[in-house]
């Protein structure tokens, strides 16, 4: 896998690339406090066929904003430079949680560039998430709470509701170490990803969650569908918020399908 970055003034994007820049582009953005490893069960396999591309969004992984008011939602513009510079008019879209919400951005935003979105342990980005809103916000406070005390306190309990799987939490865990206090500033931008209005995307989309995913989350991802029955619903057993890496067999081969119908 090959390390690169788009350096700009005070911080840079780093991204990883594997696979032939002759093929469909594919990129991969993970969760909330992870990083790129998040995706150690997919970017070989899928560089066989797709030019793997995987981010560190911003104030993730190697990304970090040292000095601006740089925010997450930034992210979506860079991964368009990023695609121009890696010569792709277009690619397909996968994001996990905090990701899958970046995944969204993005393809409102540049709709030529995005060929597919997929969404694993997210929600729409448009219309009322008033309900998913309160859910986190109680989270929210769950994480200020531990933050007062220690910043490994949060990052095991971050760790153990997003994997069902030990082996995996230990990956996460690894991959939470470069998420800071810092890096909770970067993370205001989320509120302007979301948008009230009612918006369906012209991109096909593919909606995964996991068998053990937080209720809410479960109920939204077939609340959703129902929504919008063009888009297509998978539930991937024995598999937690994070599907991907719990259940990759099962995952990877749902998205592979998915890619290949829409290739």
């Amino acid at each position: 896998m090959e390390t690169k970055q788009l350096a700009k003034n005070g911080y840079a994007l780093w991204y990883y690339t594997q696979g032939s820049p002759t093929n469909p582009a594919l990129v991969f953005l993970h969760p909330a406090f992870g990083d790129h490893t998040c995706f150690h069960h997919q970017i070989e396999p899928f560089a066989t066929d797709y030019h793997v591309i995987a981010l560190d969004m911003l104030g993730h992984g190697k990304s970090q904003v040292q000095r601006g008011n740089v925010t997450i939602e930034k992210t979506a513009d860079l991964l368009a430079e990023i695609l121009q510079i890696e010569s792709h008019a277009s690619a397909h879209i996968v994001g996990v949680s905090l990701g899958s919400l970046i995944a969204q951005y993005f393809a409102y935003r540049y709709p030529s560039s995005a060929k597919t979105i997929t969404v694993t342990g997210g929600y729409s980005i448009f219309g009322d998430t008033s309900a998913i809103t309160r859910a986190q916000s109680v989270e929210m406070l769950k994480w200020l709470l531990l933050l007062l005390f220690s910043m490994e306190r949060f990052r095991r309990y971050v760790v153990s509701s997003t994997n069902v799987v030990a082996a995996e939490r230990e990956v996460f865990y690894c991959a939470t170490q470069h998420f800071t206090r810092r890096s909770f500033r970067v993370m205001l931008g989320m509120q302007k990803i979301l948008d009230k209005t009612e918006r369906t995307l012209p991109q096909p989309l593919l909606i995964v969650v996991g068998e053990h995913e937080f209720s809410t989350l479960f109920c939204n991802a077939q609340a959703w569908h129902i929504r919008q029955p063009q888009t297509e619903l998978h539930v991937i057993p024995n598999a937690g918020h994070c599907a991907n890496m719990d259940n990759p067999q099962a995952f990877n081969r749902v998205l592979k399908q998915f890619l290949q119908k829409h290739s």
